[in-house]
This record gives C-alpha cells, sequence and structure tokens, in this order.
C-alpha cells in the first residue's frame, strides 16, 4: 500500500467533521477528511441551527447560505396541542426573542435541517480543501505510537487502501465512533432514556398549519410524539415513541401513514411516506477527550439528548474551541499541552448541557429553546488568564453582569458551570466569548466586533494606540501570528456611542483584550510597561515556554 502524510486526519463528515474541515482550512492546516458515507445525510436529523454555530459559520463564509436554506425566523415557534388542529393548542417562541432586548448576536438561530445544512457545508469544505475531503472512505484501522497516527483507509466504491500517516487524529464519527473505541476512552451516562420512530414523509399540511407555523409540534395527552417542520409545508418528520406498549414496522408504510393521521388529527390526510430511521436517546459523556494523538468531537465525545436542540451546536462549539489550537501546534508557535485545554474547555460544557437536555426530557410540555445559551459558555483552563492573577495596572474591575459568576447549571454542586442559564449578560471577562458591538461605517463586511477577529490572534483595543502596536510587533517577532484591531478608526465607530466602554468593564483608558481565533478572552489588561511582559503573557496562553 501506498502512504501519504497529513498534518491532521478528521474520521466523519457530518455537520461537525465538515464544520473542522472548515475552520481547519481557514487556518490553512493541512488535512484529510474521509466520511464512510458515499453522501450526505438524507434524513433531516438535527435541526436547531443556535446563534453561537451561526457565528462560527459566518467566520468560513456560510451564514447567508445557511439561513437562505432554513425556515422564516417568523416561523421558529413552538406548538402543544393534542394534534394539528387542536384549537386549544399553545404557542410559544424562543426564550428570548432576537427582537426582544438588547442585540447580543449579529447572527441569530433558525432552523435548518440536517439534509438541507450538509451538503452546504460540505460543499464549502471542498471549495477550501478540494479532494482532501473525501466521502465514500473509510478509516479501516489505526496505531498511535506518540509521535503519530498510522491509519489504513479504504476506498468503499473500488477497494483500494491505503496508508495515511499523521500528526493528529479526530474522530468526529458519531455516538459509535471508532476513533473513540480505538483510542480506548470510555463513555459513561444512562442509555435507553427513550425510543423513537423517526417517519420523514410527505403531505399537504400547509394549509393546516398556516395559522400555527411552527418549528416543532409537540403533541400533548392523548397524543403520541410530536410533528418537526422541514419546511412547514409538504415535508415533514413524525417522531413517534417507542415504548413497552408501542411498536411499529418501519417497512409497513400502510401503517405508518395511518399513525401520522391519527397524530395530526386528520384522517383522510394523503399521506406518502419517504424513509424512517430508529434512534435512540442517551446522555452519555467521554472520560476524556484526548488519547495521546486521537481527539474527539461532537457525538463522538458527547451524546446529547435533543430536547434543546444543543447537540449539533455542541459540536460544532467544540470543532471551533479545536482547530485553532491544532492549528497553533501544527505551526509550531503552540506547545501540544495547549491541546489539553480542549478537554478542560468543552468537557464541563458538555457535562452542563447533557444535564439540561436530560431536565428538558422529562419536562417536554414545559421547557423552551434557549438560542443564546451557549453564547453564555465561559472557559476555564490554561489557555485563559484571569484577571485577579494579573500584576499592577491591569483591568482588574469588571464591567457590568461580567462580575457575576455564571450561575450553576443542573447538575452542578459547588463549582459553577460554564453556561449561565440565567441568560446571556456581554461582559469582557477573560473565557468569555467576546461581546457582539454593532459597528458602523467600516470595511465591507465589517458590521461586528465578531468581524475583527482573525485566524491568529487578536489584541483588540478600542483606539488606534502606537505604544500597543510595539507590543503586537513584539508578539510577531516571537513567531506569534498577532493582528492589532481597533473598535474605532477613522471612519469606524460602534452604532451606539460608548456600548464598547460598558461591556469593557475597565477604568483604564487604554485597556486591551487578547482574543483567540474562537472568539473568546484570553487575557483583559492595561499596556504594560515592559514589553517583555505582553510576549511571555501570549505565550502562556499558547502553553509555550
Amino acid at each position: 500500500m501506498t502512504e501519504s502524510h497529513t498534518s491532521v486526519l478528521v474520521v466523519g463528515g457530518g455537520p461537525v467533521g465538515l464544520a473542522l474541515s472548515c475552520l481547519l482550512s481557514g487556518h490553512g492546516v493541512d488535512h484529510v477528511l474521509t466520511e464512510a458515507r458515499p453522501a450526505t445525510s438524507r434524513h433531516p436529523k438535527a435541526r436547531g441551527v443556535s446563534a453561537r454555530s451561526m457565528e462560527i459559520f459566518r467566520r468560513i463564509g456560510l451564514e447567508e447560505a445557511v439561513r437562505a436554506a432554513g425556515l422564516p425566523p417568523e416561523q421558529v415557534r413552538f406548538y402543544r396541542g393534542r394534534d394539528l388542529v387542536d384549537p386549544d393548542h399553545v404557542r410559544t417562541g424562543l426564550v428570548q426573542e432576537p427582537d426582544e432586548g438588547p442585540e447580543h448576536t449579529p447572527s441569530p438561530g433558525l432552523i435548518c435541517s440536517q439534509d438541507v445544512l450538509e451538503p452546504l457545508l460540505l460543499r464549502r469544505a471542498e471549495e477550501l480543501a478540494g479532494s482532501r475531503v473525501r466521502f465514500g472512505t473509510r478509516v479501516v484501522s489505526f496505531a498511535d505510537d506518540g509521535l503519530g497516527v498510522r491509519a489504513v483507509v479504504e476506498e468503499r466504491a473500488t477497494g483500494r487502501r491505503y496508508r495515511l500517516r499523521t500528526d493528529w487524529l479526530v474522530g468526529c464519527d458519531g455516538a459509535a465512533s471508532t476513533v473513540r473505541a480505538g483510542a480506548g476512552i470510555a463513555m459513561e451516562g444512562p442509555t435507553g432514556l427513550g425510543r423513537y420512530l423517526s417517519i420523514r414523509f410527505e403531505a399537504p399540511l400547509g394549509p393546516v398549519v398556516a395559522d400555527r407555523a411552527s418549528a416543532s409540534y409537540f403533541l400533548t395527552v392523548p397524543g403520541r410524539g410530536g410533528f418537526m417542520a422541514v419546511d412547514n409545508d409538504r415535508h415533514w418528520i413524525y417522531q413517534y415513541p417507542l415504548g413497552a406498549d408501542a411498536a411499529a414496522d418501519p417497512t409497513d408504510h400502510r401503517f405508518l401513514a395511518g399513525l401520522i393521521r391519527t397524530a395530526a388529527g386528520i384522517p383522510d390526510l394523503d399521506v406518502t411516506v419517504r424513509d424512517t430511521m430508529t434512534w435512540r436517546m442517551d446522555a452519555q459523556l467521554a472520560d476524556a477527550y484526548r488519547r495521546s494523538r486521537a481527539l474527539l468531537a461532537g457525538d463522538a465525545a458527547h451524546v446529547i439528548p435533543p430536547t434543546g436542540g444543543h447537540g449539533m451546536n455542541t459540536g460544532i462549539g467544540d470543532a471551533d474551541n479545536l482547530a485553532w489550537k491544532l492549528a497553533a501546534v501544527v505551526a509550531g508557535y503552540a506547545d501540544e499541552a495547549l491541546l489539553n485545554t480542549y478537554g478542560a474547555e468543552r468537557r464541563p460544557l458538555a457535562r452542563q448541557v447533557i444535564d439540561i437536555s436530560t431536565a428538558n426530557a422529562t419536562n417536554r410540555a414545559g421547557y423552551r429553546i434557549d438560542d443564546e445559551l451557549l453564547l453564555t459558555a465561559t472557559y476555564r483552563s490554561a489557555a485563559v488568564i484571569p484577571d485577579s492573577v494579573l500584576g499592577p495596572g491591569s483591568a482588574d474591575v469588571p464591567g457590568p453582569g461580567s462580575a457575576d459568576v455564571p450561575a450553576p447549571g443542573p447538575g452542578s454542586a459547588d463549582v459553577p458551570g460554564p453556561l449561565n442559564t440565567y441568560g446571556y449578560r456581554p461582559g469582557c471577562r477573560p473565557g468569555e466569548r467576546v461581546p457582539h458591538v454593532r459597528l458602523t461605517g467600516g470595511p465591507a463586511g465589517v458590521t461586528s466586533t465578531l468581524d475583527l477577529i482573525g485566524s491568529g490572534l487578536t489584541l483588540l483595543a478600542a483606539d488606534s494606540d502606537p505604544e500597543w502596536q510595539r507590543q503586537a510587533e513584539a508578539v510577531r517577532q516571537a513567531g506569534i501570528p498577532l493582528t492589532l484591531r481597533t473598535i474605532r478608526t477613522a471612519a469606524q465607530r460602534e452604532a451606539e456611542p460608548g456600548q464598547w466602554a460598558s461591556v469593557l468593564g475597565t477604568e483604564h483608558a487604554d485597556a486591551a483584550l487578547l482574543v483567540r481565533p474562537d472568539g473568546h478572552i484570553a487575557w483583559r489588561g492595561a499596556r504594560p510597561a515592559d514589553l517583555s511582559t505582553f510576549p511571555a503573557l501570549v505565550r502562556r496562553v499558547l502553553a509555550t515556554p
């Protein structure tokens, strides 16, 4: 067999693997993605794309395409009734609607089903990486010698096998991950919380729901399961619960059509069943996100109940966190110890999301989708320098809201979870996502502070300051990519004057933020007097001696 080399091998071409490929390409990392399936998913599966995922898609040039393919914003509602024609139904929206209160993101979430989303991600990944994205290709085996991984890869159509040597292996290959099994990483947590038959079908339901169009239609007793809108017209999913008293033959389309008519409350509904999928609700978390040269992301690392719509979005967040760290290690300006912060930051977040989603599963009649939940993530790891450990002259004074420690999530003890379940409050505390502030007058495509964050580290300051430029140049001379960006320029300003100062939360007029490529703040402080101080601080973030 022939052998080739790549820096990163991504196993799995679902939304998480494809997002990781796009992000790695944006960081200039040579990689190969393999996916055993010959094509993208035909089943809608996951549908909710959160605000944080849309911000990531914005960065990789996909936001407009995903938004155009999704349901209209006015249909992101949640229906509860005995059937689809229940006159006493209840219809609710998101925990916070995009037009309620201050604007927290330039990219609010939406509903875009996985069978529509995956082709968009695949097209973008292929635009960026070309033939390095390989569907119909599976990893047969791999061996990790501590210095790299040697994988045996097979083209399924031809049976041809070849060896691929990689520095890093990332398993984005789902709940039954071969990478996780091969790395010897165990999963913990309950399985079998529920079993469901997912029926993809066509029916002329658009006129029926015209006055109650929603993203999800939860059926209350005596109804069973619920409907998920694909286009709120002809294309639908019916989720039928399979329990001790419920069974269904997935090959008997006449019987399945009867289930759909009963659930819809329309005995003469014209139904065409297209396909089915049986799935099980689990709530599991990997013991570790890294073992030697192998790392896990998405469902390979965590299996999250779908009640809440956070599973795919948590995986996309994994990809965003991991991509820049792999890029820094591959390029040689960060030590591989930086990769240990991936699990330190993302595993507690997944733990909290699992707990929240499991609680939702027992309260199906009451929970609402929180589009902004993942915006509240606050990381604690060696890749974040807390305000409290900085020296004199640093920004020790937190801003409005940011001083409040995020409220503990379900299942947490004395240590608060990384997510604030009480809602998003913008601030600039280290570990938080840099807040969105609307900008005006700047270059095309720059309408938010989030648009100022680049593929390397970003030093974000309020105004142009030659002394900060000297600090940035000292970091670049150390071989670390860093760009100085300013909120206010000759043409660019905050759309709401003074907003940046109000969220920055410091009495130091010359304070700046060191922002990681994933948009999370690594450090906040005043300009050091010694030119050697700031490069040392940046090396600390990157785990580089």
